[in-house]
């Protein structure tokens, strides 16, 4: 079951925190398809985190990178990363 978390979806995985902004998803899927296990489309077509420990790290990078709208950033430490 997915939960909305309103207005960013946000995880932290070991040091690393996703967030999604929600205002600029479009619901392309290429989270999903990046990095399944770890993110998916809520009833709202708009992406959510799932089980972020069951992703690996290269995965959740990939999938920042190829979203259409940047929506989905990854930090730690409180410092926005990219992939290394």
């Amino acid at each position: 079951m997915v939960q909305e978390r309103l207005p960013d979806e946000r995880i932290d995985t070991l040091s690393l925190q996703i967030l999604i902004d929600r205002d600029t998803c479009m619901g392309s899927g290429n989270c999903v398809f990046w990095a399944p296990g770890t993110f998916d489309l809520g009833d709202d077509g708009i992406s959510v985190v799932l089980e972020p420990a069951e992703g690996e790290e290269r995965q959740m990078f990939l999938a920042q990178e190829g979203c259409p709208t940047r929506a989905i950033s990854l930090w730690r430490d409180g410092v926005e990363v990219t992939s290394p």
